[in-house]
């Protein structure tokens, strides 16, 4: 993709899942007295972060030893779903979505899509698509458990439905990389956000279906977002959540560690850089060039250095919080040296 297009800053949500005692029973209606302990987010908004969405959507996150739990609940007057092959497209229907990113690089990312017909689409991603990546359609999550319940009826045009409940428990080993990985993130943080894909819809003989304009093209879909993006693109997990996995049960605290702050001012060079060579087709040589301002995190004045190379390019800053050298390439990925 291209960088041309103006993109409006975001702060990252966070928000604390708390550690169940109890496994989760998946079955779409969330009653599970543990799910009372966990707060809801903050309602979903547009993706760009500008508007209010029609309809609300709100997550609750826990998880324990051998899962990560998610409970979404989605308002929508008019539940419906036709998909119900895997691995199908299932952003055609209405969804609900999961983007998880364990080690906070921006690659080798996860996502997972869900309808109301509980049919579930889940990918692994190498790289955003901004890059030249690779999408592994094949990849599922092995033990995935997911239920759907409609506060209503589902694909009935005839009535006004209140919306529907989707329960998900996602097990920690599908994200393991090595047999030996302690892949469970207990008091740490994953980099997660969730979207909502909701279309506008028609009629036709008592069914619904996407709706067209008068020359027969789908209408765009609304993208409703826990946090917000900046830009109608999910595929920047640098801008996604955090999650933190409190092996507490209640009453613990989260702060983004002012590192990351760091790494927020790498990609916005980042993009600078691209934007540069999307307009000049070379990378430029200094950082004059793309950026002309001093950058400071919470006081501090970072000093980062452009180094050019035969195939790309490295910005480099030593953070001044842990005085870790962090490195970003041509290719979006962060690399932290001690």
């Amino acid at each position: 993709m291209g960088y041309a297009q103006s993109e409006k800053e975001v702060t990252p949500k966070s928000y604390i899942a708390y550690k169940t005692s109890k496994e989760i029973v998946i079955d779409g209606d969330g009653a599970d007295k543990d799910w009372e302990k966990a707060s809801w987010t903050t309602p979903f908004v547009d993706i760009e972060g500008v508007e209010t969405p029609k309809y609300k959507t709100q997550v609750k996150m826990l998880w324990d030893d051998k899962y990560y739990y998610i409970l979404a609940k989605i308002e929508e007057p008019h539940v419906w779903a036709n998909l119900r092959q895997r691995d199908t497209i299932i952003f055609y229907n209405n969804d609900f979505e999961v983007f998880i990113d364990p080690d906070n690089d921006t690659h080798n990312y996860y996502e997972l899509e869900i309808n109301a017909l509980n049919t579930a689409w889940d990918l692994f991603i190498n790289k955003p698509y901004r890059e030249k990546n690779t999408v592994l359609n094949d990849w599922n999550i092995d033990g995935l458990k997911s239920a759907v319940k409609v506060d209503g009826t589902l694909n009935n045009a005839s009535d006004t439905d209140k919306g529907w409940t989707l329960e998900i428990a996602i097990p920690w080993s599908v994200y393991k990389t090595s047999y030996f990985d302690d892949i469970v993130p207990k008091d740490k943080f994953w980099r997660v956000n969730f979207s909502r894909v909701n279309w506008q819809h028609s009629i036709v003989d008592g069914k619904y279906e996407r709706k067209k304009d008068s020359e027969g093209k789908f209408l765009p879909e609304y993208n409703w977002v826990w946090s917000p993006m900046g830009v109608i693109n999910m595929h920047e997990p640098e801008k996604w959540a955090y999650v933190y996995f409190s092996s507490k049960e209640s009453d613990d605290k989260f702060t983004i560690p002012q590192e990351e702050k760091v790494k927020w001012e790498l990609y916005t060079l980042y993009r600078a850089q691209k934007r540069y060579f999307d307009k000049n087709k070379s990378w430029a040589k200094s950082l004059q060039s793309i950026s002309k301002k001093n950058i400071v995190v919470d006081g501090k004045v970072l000093k980062p250095v452009l180094e050019n190379h035969s195939s790309g390019f490295n910005i480099l800053v030593k953070s001044p919080f842990s005085n870790k050298t962090l490195i970003i390439k041509e290719d979006g990925k962060i690399i932290t040296n001690e």
